[in-house]
């Protein structure tokens, strides 16, 4: 009998977390590269060299460092808060043009797991 419950209680653990969607979904990489060029993001970042801005690289290890996360990376892409450039200048950062949470969702981790 112990074994039993001992076994629907393990099979109900496990349904259970099953259900609940991981932290950090799969991140469709050529969808958020999509969104990405269409909002010329490429013109100030690339991943791993600087641009005008700084690389997706060194954003991810800024917002690691920080214990930033994506909701913080969504806000950064879509308040126009002023920026600081490489070269010292500031400017406004360019609104992404969607308001789709599931796309931003996916740019922002695309850009924090780089």
């Amino acid at each position: 009998m112990k074994i039993h419950t001992t076994l629907v209680l393990t099979g109900s653990l496990v349904v259970a977390l099953a259900g609940i969607a991981p932290a950090h979904a799969q991140v469709d990489e050529a969808a958020a590269q999509a969104l990405a060029k269409k909002n010329d993001c490429f013109k100030c970042h690339a991943v791993d060299k600087t641009k005008k801005g700084p690389s997706y690289k060194k954003i991810a290890a800024k917002y690691k460092e920080k214990k930033l996360g994506e909701k913080e990376a969504i806000k950064q892409m879509t308040t126009s808060p002023k920026v600081k450039l490489e070269d010292g200048t500031e400017e406004d950062h360019k609104n992404i043009e969607t308001r789709d949470p599931k796309e931003l969702s996916n740019l922002a981790q695309w850009i924090l797991s780089r």
